[in-house]
């Protein structure tokens, strides 16, 4: 069996590829950012054309950084900024439009129409999640509705819809030649339209946002041995590897970081925060604002289900500061900056650039910063937008130990924000309990290659890989409980500034 599997990691921000061995230790990787389009206020947008084209280039370099070949891949996994919806042409492959983000908020009457008539209740039960504007179904109903020629070419069965990671496997498996159109259930658990209990598409829910079902792409496991295809010779890899992993990224960031027994949690940092909760084969649902969706499902075994805690903004607030504000020119100086002071100043920063995501599901919030005095500084705006990362995951942490009754005792970290040590830190402490990163911190990549590489044999058992799991640091809490109360507190004051922002029909 050749040595390595690859995962492509389709961010919302950028595209990379990762090789990893036996062990799990990353061999190779590389990273292409791409363009985030703005058209109006609350839409945020992208080219599928040049996602799939920076996933080609991305593949082509690692390979050739490690001097390794298709022929040396055992597997090929693919994970993927859930929600974000694709619609294109099968006989062309052209997009009909941009890629609607997850981040967008253009939706807002669709979701809040569902909320209005009761049909909400209905998506809650069925799909686990509320009606809001992250989710696809509502996007995938703006196009057909919006976009010329979409609703006339999806009834003769031309026009197809995905989430990224189908729109990269239809290419990756042949395209306009044979390409397969699949997903896996933790993306279709993202749209409102699969039923959390059979795992298959829902015909009530179709129906409430007039979705044609010969649109949706076939739903198959996650880790899959009848695999999701083989990649064609005349694409990146230059050869046929079997793609037989398929997440979403934050399911994949909780397979990465081996949470397999049911209480077990990870919390991403990235575009914005996750927290996964594993509630095993118990479908549990959410009184406290959580998201109840699959955390996986490997070949026939039964599916195992998760809580989430979904925020929309932490990272990107962090580019906020760089791009739209200039006052740090990469991210990893927001940590040097925020150093330079050794509290807020009083200041709190709240980030709802698109609505607050769980646990208050607000659309009517915009970001607010609260508290400004004369001697405000860029450094307390930087300490400021570090703690907002911590009190969102904090908000997110007491929601879970609401509905689970589950305490966490420690707190598994990952993500590109965890090499800031300063917000680590912070996170200890707004939570007041330790925060564990392992030593491959890139754990959404490494999860995609797990579930590819468990469904060919190139790992045994999910407990071969508990085996591989290390970890680098761990940052202890140095707050004391008043400090803590206190400062929570005036997060949660902070809050309530940014609600009843826009009007929301």
């Amino acid at each position: 069996m050749p040595d390595f599997v690859g995962a492509v990691d389709q961010g919302t921000t950028s595209t990379r590829f990762m090789i990893f061995d036996h062990g799990g230790n990353e061999v190779a990787r590389h990273q292409l950012e791409h363009e985030q389009i703005l058209p109006k206020p609350g839409w945020v947008e992208h080219n599928p054309t040049e996602i799939w084209e920076r996933t080609r280039s991305v593949i082509e370099t690692a390979l050739n950084k490690a001097n390794l070949r298709a022929g040396d891949l055992a597997a090929l996994g693919i994970t993927n900024q859930r929600e974000t919806t694709v619609v294109w042409n099968r006989r062309t492959g052209r997009p009909y439009c941009n890629a609607i983000v997850w981040q967008d908020t253009r939706t807002d009457r669709i979701a809040s129409a569902l909320e209005r008539d009761g049909r909400g209740e209905v998506i809650r039960r069925k799909a686990g999640l509320p009606p809001a504007t992250y989710f696809s179904g509502g996007k995938l109903q703006w196009i057909l509705e919006n976009v010329e020629g979409v609703r006339e070419d999806a009834e003769k069965g031309e026009a197809i819809f995905g989430t990224t990671d189908s729109w990269l496997l239809w290419h990756l498996t042949g395209g306009v030649d044979g390409g397969v159109h699949a997903t896996d259930p933790t993306n279709a658990s993202r749209t409102m339209l699969m039923n959390l209990e059979t795992l298959s598409w829902d015909e009530e829910l179709l129906s409430f946002f007039d979705i044609p079902r010969s649109m949706l792409p076939e739903i198959r496991p996650s880790s899959n041995p009848d695999t999701f295809g083989v990649t064609r010779a005349n694409g990146p890899l230059g050869g046929e590897v079997p793609l037989t992993g398929d997440l979403g990224d934050q399911q994949a960031a909780t397979v990465g970081q081996v949470c397999f027994r049911p209480g077990e949690a990870k919390n991403t940092y990235g575009t914005g925060n996750f927290l996964l909760l594993n509630t095993g084969h118990e479908l549990v649902r959410s009184k406290a604002g959580l998201l109840t969706t699959l955390c996986y499902q490997f070949g026939n075994d039964k599916p195992v289900y998760a809580l989430e805690g979904s925020i929309a903004v932490t990272g990107s607030a962090v580019q906020w500061l760089r791009d739209q504000l200039g006052i740090i020119s990469g991210a990893s100086q927001s940590e040097a900056l925020a150093r330079e002071v050794e509290d807020n100043g009083g200041i709190y920063f709240v980030p709802a650039f698109s609505g607050l995501f769980a646990p208050y599901w607000r659309s009517d919030a915009r970001g607010a910063i609260v508290g400004l005095t004369r001697a405000t500084t860029n450094a307390h705006l930087a300490r400021a937008t570090l703690e907002a990362i911590c009190y969102q995951s904090r908000d997110v942490v007491e929601a879970m130990e609401a509905d689970s009754g589950v305490t966490l005792d420690v707190l598994r970290v990952d993500g590109g924000v965890t090499a800031n040590e300063l917000c680590m830190q912070l996170q200890a402490d707004v939570l007041g309990v330790p925060v564990s990163k392992p030593v491959v911190a890139e754990t959404t990549a490494l999860g995609a290659a797990y579930a590819a590489g468990l469904a060919t044999g190139f790992w045994a058992s999910t407990e071969e890989l508990e085996r591989n799991w290390n970890e680098d640091k761990r940052w202890q809490p140095s707050w004391t409980e008043e400090q803590r109360t206190k400062g929570y507190a005036g997060w949660k004051k902070a809050v309530g500034r940014t609600l009843d922002w826009v009007d929301v029909d």
